[in-house]
């Protein structure tokens, strides 16, 4: 299965409401590529290393996409009782970890009445061409409603400000503002992260990674990870 490159996110300071845009919860863990191929699955982050510090996870995925070979774009996080993350469990392994899946770029097992449509994505199909409405008709299909570790991330439609008003009541990172006509295409970015300035989470973070440095092995892919996701977004002025 071919090594795929994650969309970016372009930041964006204020929210909006628009019909042709959904809106999604910005999850604070660590956003990573889901790879499923028969009875196991990697997660692979920005820099294209794979993370070897989930193995349950990877197990309860294996477990929750039973053998279909798929690629899913989405978050590694840690929740508590209350579903919100907490990066911190995520970071020192307080927590079992889930993966929130909010895209689908590969997909073997598309399944249709129509003879003819299964013997077109009889070999696989490359999802990422098709309109983001339609990649997360076919993503909740793949995901299952009870899954071991595996959720599916929802959106609300058009109503960002409602969203991002929500997301800070909560303490929540932000949202991410995506069109739904538009392909998936890492060159062509069209993905706005809109962050929640007063989110406590982020308070210390820099010190944080600073000094867990040298205690973790595979904390260096961490932080270039978190690094990566942060500093080679691009700024994006108002369009709406």
């Amino acid at each position: 299965m071919l090594l795929l490159r994650p969309m970016p996110l372009l930041k964006r300071l204020s929210p909006f409401d628009h019909p042709d845009w959904i809106f999604e919860i910005k999850w604070d863990g660590f956003r990573a590529l889901l790879y499923s191929e028969k009875n196991e699955a990697r997660l692979v982050p920005r820099n294209g290393n794979t993370f070897k510090s989930f193995p349950g996870l990877c197990d309860g995925l294996a477990r929750d996409l039973r053998g279909r070979r798929c690629v899913l774009d989405g978050e590694i996080l840690c929740l508590d009782s209350h579903g919100k993350p907490q990066f911190r469990d995520l970071l020192f392994h307080r927590a079992e970890p889930v993966f929130y899946a909010f895209d689908i770029l590969w997909d073997e097992h598309a399944t249709s009445d129509e003879e003819e449509e299964m013997r077109r994505f009889r070999n696989g199909e490359d999802t990422r061409y098709l309109p983001l409405t339609d990649r997360k008709q076919r993503l909740r299909t793949v995901v299952p409603k009870q899954g071991e570790r595996l959720l599916y991330c929802d959106h609300v439609d058009g109503d960002g400000e409602g969203l991002f008003r929500l997301a800070c009541e909560n303490d929540l990172e932000g949202i991410v503002a995506k069109c739904k006509s538009e392909p998936y295409l890492p060159d062509h970015v069209n993905w706005l992260k809109i962050r929640n300035r007063g989110y406590s989470q982020w308070q210390g973070r820099e010190e944080l990674f600073e000094r867990e440095r040298a205690s973790d092995p595979e904390f260096e892919l961490w932080n270039g990870c978190a690094v990566a996701c942060d500093e080679s977004d691009t700024a994006l002025a108002d369009v709406y």
